[in-house]
């Protein structure tokens, strides 16, 4: 692989870091405020807002601007983030409004650098290495970054309020300036209206039957996952009755199925396929979620079995985001990867928002209890729309109809 695809992942490893210092260190924060579940999960409901209201126009935005210059701008604004974060803990003036502008902003960063970095892939490795290298940014975004950072967070705000916002501010700026280091295709420059590409994109994944059904699967298990980690502070501290230690050990078990399971995730593709892959992926989250929600006070038993649930995700998201890149015209790429998180995160924010609304009224549990309800719908979807001959037709789709309408369309606007 080229040395640009060297740097991408370099430039995901500063700007993972950022990240996951502020995601881990703002709930902390939060409950150091306030227990009340409702506005613990406000942190988590205007956090992810950014997902549904800018992921379509963050997806013109990486269809029409160089993608390195784009994911600049995201570092950037993480680094404004963190410095915010910074100067306030270190001042002893945080707030509940400080942390959800913070929220805010660290996530609309995401929106941006994970489109862009998803949409560069393609550009700087071959087709046949698409599964190696999104399971290789799986593992930093999620793996090595978050084994390391959540238990360190913890550490550091035993020492300071503003030092993991320090921290997190010296990486995005490293990510920044590596991002600037990347070369990438020159972009055709248009005078069409936005909301045109926006329509475009939209109707690309919708009309593929394949990755309408991927985003749909994905919408169900956003919502759920949203409302459980809305609530995992509580639960770690309540529950499991962990302090902020305990709880960034939780966020490293994440981590460790991530880890675990990169070795291998290729060979189970490579194996199974990409339909039964995400089937059996899918098929293991319902009981991860149930044993959550009935499980002892016991960080150990807990710990494994978010090891066990965070290491078939990552098989389903590899399989997920290949899928995309696959079967999706290059003119087309960053608009239909932020479309599908604008319809599959979107729905993120009222997850969270559910999540405090049923701990608040039902109980911590009760939270999990919801989520596997949800991902057995999930399921039956994926069980039936996933199957094998689905990807040979989509892969038919592609090559005879679906470019063609795109160049027809394409046209039309000239």
């Amino acid at each position: 692989m080229s040395s640009s695809w060297h740097r991408l992942q370099a430039v995901t490893v500063g700007g993972s870091v950022g990240e996951g210092l502020l995601l881990a260190a703002l709930p902390l924060l939060a409950v150091s405020i306030t227990t009340d579940p409702r506005e613990v999960s406000l942190v988590n409901v205007v956090g992810q807002a950014p997902w549904l209201l800018f992921s379509l126009f963050a997806g013109v935005l990486i269809d029409r601007v160089r993608r390195t210059t784009v994911l600049a701008a995201a570092y950037a604004a993480l680094a404004v983030a963190a410095l915010t974060l910074a100067l306030a803990g270190s001042t002893h003036l945080l707030g509940l409004g400080l942390l959800v502008g913070v929220a805010f902003v660290v996530t609309s960063a995401q929106v941006l650098g994970d489109g862009a970095s998803g949409a560069l892939v393609p550009e700087l490795v071959g087709p046949d290495a698409l599964a190696a290298a999104n399971t290789r940014l799986q593992v930093i975004n999620r793996g090595v970054v978050q084994f390391v950072v959540p238990p360190l967070t913890g550490v550091l705000l035993a020492l300071g309020a503003g030092w993991p916002a320090w921290l997190a501010f010296l990486a995005a700026v490293t990510a920044l300036l590596l991002a600037r280091t990347i070369p990438s295709a020159a972009v055709t420059v248009t005078r069409r209206h936005p909301m045109r590409d926006i329509h475009e994109g939209l109707r690309y994944l919708v009309r593929t039957r394949l990755l309408r059904a991927i985003t749909t699967a994905v919408a169900f298990g956003s919502f759920a996952a949203s409302a459980g980690n809305a609530m995992l502070v509580l639960y770690a501290t309540q529950v499991l009755h962990v302090d902020g230690i305990g709880y960034g050990v939780l966020l490293a078990c994440m981590a460790l199925g991530w880890i675990g399971c990169s070795f291998v995730v290729g060979r189970v593709v490579d194996r199974l396929g990409y339909a039964w892959s995400m089937r059996l992926a899918q098929l293991a989250t319902v009981p991860a979620q149930v044993l959550i929600a009935v499980a002892p006070p016991s960080l150990v038993f807990v710990g494994v079995v978010v090891v066990l649930m965070t290491a078939t995700t990552l098989v389903w998201n590899v399989c997920s985001q290949s899928s995309r890149q696959r079967f999706t015209p290059t003119a087309l790429l960053g608009r239909v990867l932020t479309s599908h998180r604008a319809l599959a995160w979107g729905l993120t924010p009222l997850g969270a928002l559910a999540g405090g609304l049923v701990a608040a009224h039902f109980g911590l549990r009760a939270v999990w209890v919801m989520g596997a309800v949800i991902q057995a719908a999930a399921l039956a979807l994926v069980w039936r729309a996933l199957s094998p001959d689905a990807f040979v037709h989509a892969a038919r789709d592609l090559a005879d109809g679906d470019l063609t309408n795109h160049e027809e369309d394409q046209q039309a606007d000239r």
